[in-house]
């Protein structure tokens, strides 16, 4: 008997079958373990049928070919197995061979194997596949294989499909809680605390000693993988991640001699089946993308793990036995993770996606039989990009977009090119298609050097990782020369890679025509991208010194307005020119410029490359009005002296109590053409404001048939004779006077039928008294003012009789 003849997927293959050939469609849950990925192919070719089975990475394409000894393909790698009924490929190698032929011949069932892990390509090439089997193909079978219980979104998604269970053989599983005996801080973009991971260290040799079996212990990234393998010094340890070399993804699939402890990141979460397993270390971290569709960025990140992943990872120490868990965080903290991972559509850069869905037929993926939407900022990205690369162009009768507006791409109807079908069949992103197309064969050095993730340690200098590359022999190398083979045969030779380039010239274009918005030039202590943002080197940089940039690889740190520089190459001001068109456009603008808080107009002819400033020149005769008009509206610009301060109260008076003909004060721009006139049509500078007569413009909206001092004037005269400026700027008119001077004034003065607000002054002009009803003071209040300062203003009369008494603003004779 065969090791699988055991396995509990057998008990459902009838049902499977019967379910496939009747209704052509099925969705098949299945934990990890149970056989779903090897044994399932097999079994429908006994029925006759020809088998394609895709799987979400590479590193499980290899694993599940080897164990079922069929045909395997992955980019730029093809093996030929000995059953020719089955293939096992990448999702991305599906999407690229339903691009080709969507009508997939000699295929009779697709099986999308680990549909729980929502990879974009997954759910990509489901929908490419329900179209195909509801327009071209209505006798392709559709097979979408999970791993987790929760079957009911696929089945919907399949026409209500049947679901098909398969119970596995689950074995117990002991969970450990394993928290920091301190709390260690939270993970920040790429950064995880060094305590965690001298923690996860430390669990591991806690049960290497109190558990028998290999130890399967999950890290969110390479960089981790590789500093916890050093904490372990002499144990047996294995790395697997995504880059890892194929002798190691074989040497972790097979049972090993020795006890072993196997450092991995995601992908062994449900993809592969590390046999000798009896014990899982979860750091409880993993890695997603986030994209800044704004700036044009993408970066990982390091998250939590959902409680789902969490299920999944314990699930590896129970597959062959009873197994135990270790989790390096507490049993309350398990309780506030997350459901689920969020899908990748959700989070990713959709360029890729979107040219895909342009080739199928629907450029905004409205068509596309998807269980979650993309979303319609990182859509309209997309579509930008695409067409900034010429992948894109409006369909006929349809305005061509400026990008004025964030929603603009949204209104207009799109259609692929045919330089966009070439970009898609390359097999790398967009950006990097459009650069081996423009370049050639010359460019596929480059070009696979970005389509892979660089190791960590390389530094910020690509044309130096490019050299290096050539003399490496390790599996990064080993992969990037296969990468090279395999696009340097699907690429026919380009008019620009006729020229004699050197290495840094070909890398420098490379990058700048896949990441145009990239290109930067020096600015203060940074760079400015043609994308707007700020960049930085990191400290030190050999690169520091270079006046253009073409930046390959870049993220914006969390909390940073600027944008981090990774890989660059050195250009020059000609190459930037290539990548990206050169506009020149009339600037009349109120203008601040950086580090000022002063603006002023701003006429010029500007010759840019995206926001970098080339050149300028003055522009002569240019109607500068609305830049004036937006000076006024936006900064203190005019000089508002005390009369022309008094002048404004006095108007906003008349207007608060009386209303129409009096105009409104609150927002004068909006009348400048009434009282501005003609100052501001000769105004060309912010100097010209400045000079401005204000109170004698301000005049002018007095109403022609008014007298603004019969209606609130300036001053009025009291019993001492004095004339006295009243004051206008608050809600209540205010006069504010020395007491000696209202002796015998009873009745309170009123403008525009408002009471003033008299503010009664001692001899050295402080107010003692504030009162809108003099008769009440002089009878309520004037006795406790009298005794409080005649003594300390003995030479200032002081009645005790104030009604009867001779007003004066002068003090008594000696």
């Amino acid at each position: 008997m065969s090791r699988s003849d055991g396995l509990p997927i057998r008990q459902v293959l009838p049902e499977l079958l019967g379910v496939l050939d009747r209704v052509g469609s099925a969705v098949l849950t299945s934990p990890p373990g149970t056989g779903k990925t090897t044994v399932v192919p097999l079994a429908l070719t006994e029925a006759g049928l020809r088998v394609l089975v895709a799987e979400p990475r590479r590193l499980a394409v290899r694993a599940a070919a080897k164990r079922m000894g069929v045909s395997y393909t992955i980019r730029g790698e093809r093996h030929t197995g000995a059953n020719p009924m089955v293939e096992v490929v990448t999702t991305g190698v599906l999407l690229q061979r339903l691009q080709r032929d969507q009508e997939l011949p000699g295929v009779d069932v697709v099986m999308l194997d680990e549909c729980h892990e929502r990879h974009l390509d997954a759910d990509t090439a489901l929908a490419f596949l329900l179209d195909v089997r509801d327009t071209l193909r209505p006798d392709l079978r559709v097979l979408a294989a999970s791993a987790t219980p929760d079957a009911a979104p696929w089945s919907r998604l399949l026409g209500d499909a049947p679901i098909v269970r398969a119970s596995g053989a689950t074995h117990p599983v002991e969970i450990v809680w394993t928290p920091p005996a301190r709390p260690t801080a939270p993970p920040h973009g790429l950064r995880v605390d060094p305590a965690l991971l001298s923690h996860v260290a430390q669990v591991v040799r806690q049960a290497l000693a109190e558990r028998d079996g290999d130890i399967l212990c999950f890290l969110p990234g390479t960089g981790e993988i590789a500093k916890v393998a050093a904490m372990l010094g002499d144990v047996e340890v294995l790395q697997v991640h995504g880059q890892a070399p194929a002798r190691v993804q074989d040497a972790v699939l097979s049972p090993g001699s020795a006890r072993r402890v196997v450092l991995a990141t995601s992908v062994a979460e449900s993809s592969l089946t590390v046999p000798g397993v009896r014990v899982v270390v979860d750091s409880g971290l993993a890695r997603e993308p986030r994209t800044d569709h704004a700036r044009g960025l993408g970066s990982l990140t390091t998250v939590r793990v959902s409680k789902a992943s969490a299920n999944q990872r314990a699930g590896r120490a129970g597959r062959e036995a009873p197994g135990t868990v270790y989790r390096c965080w507490t049993a309350a903290e398990h309780e506030r993770l997350a459901d689920h991972a969020r899908p990748e559509i959700a989070l990713a850069d959709l360029t890729g996606f979107a040219l895909q869905a342009a080739c199928w037929g629907t450029p905004d993926a409205s068509g596309l039989a998807l269980l979650d939407p993309p979303p319609p900022a990182a859509m309209t990205a997309a579509t930008r990009t695409l067409h900034t690369l010429g992948a894109l162009e409006p369909a006929l009768n349809t305005p061509m977009p400026s990008y004025a507006m964030d929603d603009e791409t949204d209104r207009v109807t799109w259609r692929v090119t045919e330089r966009g079908r070439r970009m898609a069949l390359v097999g790398v992103h967009p950006r990097l298609a459009r650069a081996l197309l423009d370049l050639g064969p010359r460019a596929a050095e480059v070009v696979a050097l970005l389509s892979d993730q660089l190791p960590r340690e390389a530094g910020d200098d690509l044309v130096e990782i490019w050299r290096s590359a050539r003399h490496g022999r390790d599996g990064f190398t080993a992969r990037w020369r296969q990468e090279v083979r395999r696009l340097t045969r699907s690429t026919p030779q380009a008019r620009a890679a006729e020229r004699d380039m050197t290495d840094d010239a070909t890398a420098g274009l490379a990058v700048a025509l896949a990441f145009p918005e990239r290109v930067a030039r020096r600015r203060g202590g940074g760079y400015l991208m043609a994308s707007g943002t700020q960049a930085q080197l990191a400290e030190g940089s050999r690169l520091g010194e270079a006046k253009w940039l073409a930046v390959a690889v870049a993220d914006r740190p969390t909390g940073s307005a600027s944008a981090r520089i990774r890989q660059a190459v050195v250009i020059d001001e000609e190459t930037a020119r290539q990548a990206l068109p050169v506009t020149t456009e009339e600037e009349i603008a109120w203008r601040t410029p950086p580090g000022e808080r002063r603006g002023d107009v701003s006429a010029r002819a500007i010759e840019r490359l995206g926001a970098i400033e080339l050149s300028s020149a003055p522009l002569k005769n240019a109607d500068v009005r609305a830049a004036i008009l937006y000076g006024l509206r936006t900064e203190d610009v005019l000089t508002w002296t005390k009369e022309a301060t008094a002048l404004r109260d006095r108007l906003a008076f008349c207007h608060r109590e009386l209303g129409d003909p009096w105009p409104p004060m609150d927002d004068l721009t909006a009348l400048a053409d009434r009282w501005l006139e003609p100052e501001l049509s000769r105004a060309r500078r912010r100097a010209d404001l400045e000079r401005i007569d204000v109170a004698t413009a301000l005049k002018r909206l007095i109403p022609w048939n008014r007298r603004l001092d019969e209606v609130a004037p300036e001053r009025i005269a009291v019993p001492s004779g004095s004339r006295v400026r009243v004051d206008y700027s608050g809600g209540q008119p205010v006069l504010a006077v020395k007491l000696q001077e209202l002796f015998g004034w009873t009745e309170t003065p009123r403008i525009a039928g408002v009471p003033l607000l008299v503010h009664l002054l001692s001899p050295a002009g402080r107010p003692v008294a504030v009162t809108a009803d003099l008769a009440s003071f002089w009878r309520d209040g004037y006795r406790a003012v009298r005794a409080e300062l005649r003594g300390r203003y003995p030479r200032h009369p002081w009645p005790e009789d104030p009604l009867t008494a001779l007003p004066t603003r002068r003090t008594n004779p000696r």
